[in-house]
């Protein structure tokens, strides 16, 4: 009688090929972002502390506003690079969880596998529907005393005294998980030149002092958007636009940089009219 052949285990870990995930959303965001140990984050947070601070001079501001309780942090965006200045940038014994990346599937792509890997995303489907169980997550996060941090313009844009007309998420977790927003200016991240000044400038808190019931109001949402826009918008006013770098400054800045135009606009054209331009849905 023949012997069987013996079964080849399927291959496990952050590279292996990804199986079927099922469709319904807690099933999904469990699989695309699974809990990860509180040692490896620290060993993912150490490294990227370490290698932004060797390339870039890094000086963050108003630490001390941080809450000591759980609190979004809303930040500027110019560079695919920005999460890991606001991760060396963040108190050393604080978990900080990323609002994003909008994908489909974690599991392939190696910047997707890495940021899967390290447990520091709560990614989210395209849409409406795409957007409960991540936004259930990020809740639930936050109950626990978490920071989860927001790109609140929702995309990368050029300059650096410029602030996108903001998304409405940030404003409306705060108000449903009754927790603050911190605004987080990221500022000399545009070009990526090495050894060049990045400053990390937190503000005073901004939002509830308790949750709110059922659903924000449009006017409630509103309103706290707004006044996160203006405190945004003052914490980049003094940091000028830098001259564009080296070779390697400039490899290194677009490597990642996923820009809606195809390419870089020029410093304050064209960002306000992308962002006025994004469907509903996407806000």
């Amino acid at each position: 009688m023949a012997t069987p052949s013996p079964t080849r285990a399927a291959p496990t870990g952050p590279f292996a090929t990804p199986a079927p995930v099922r469709e319904s959303g807690r099933d999904w965001i469990d699989v695309q972002a699974p809990a990860t140990s509180i040692r490896r984050y620290r060993a993912v947070c150490a490294f990227f502390g370490v290698v932004s601070r060797l390339y870039s001079k890094v000086c963050v501001e108003g630490m001390e506003r941080v809450p000591a309780g759980a609190a979004i942090l809303c930040f500027t965006h110019q560079n695919w690079a920005d999460p890991f200045f606001v991760l060396a940038a963040s108190p050393r014994r604080r978990r900080v969880f990323f609002f994003g990346p909008k994908q489909e599937e974690m599991r392939r792509g190696l910047r997707n596998r890495l940021m899967r890997w390290s447990g520091v995303v709560v990614p989210y489907r395209p849409g409406n529907r795409g957007l409960l169980a991540s936004t259930a997550r990020a809740e639930s996060l936050l109950g626990h005393g978490a920071l989860v941090a927001i790109a609140g313009e929702g995309r990368i844009h050029s300059g650096e005294g410029v602030v996108l007309p903001l998304r409405q998420g940030p404003a409306y977790l705060s108000l449903r998980a009754g927790v603050p927003v911190v605004p987080v200016a990221v500022n000399g991240t545009s070009w990526l030149g090495f050894r060049r000044p990045v400053r990390v400038r937190i503000g005073a808190s901004i939002g509830p002092a308790a949750a709110t019931p059922a659903h924000p109001s449009a006017d409630a949402v509103a309103t706290l958007t707004s006044q996160i826009q203006a405190a945004l918008e003052a914490l980049v006013a003094d940091f000028p636009d830098r001259p564009m770098p080296g070779r390697i400054g400039r490899s290194l800045t677009e490597l990642f940089n996923d820009w809606p135009e195809g390419s870089r606009p020029p410093v304050g054209a064209g960002n306000a009219e992308a962002e006025a331009a994004q469907p509903m849905a996407d806000r």
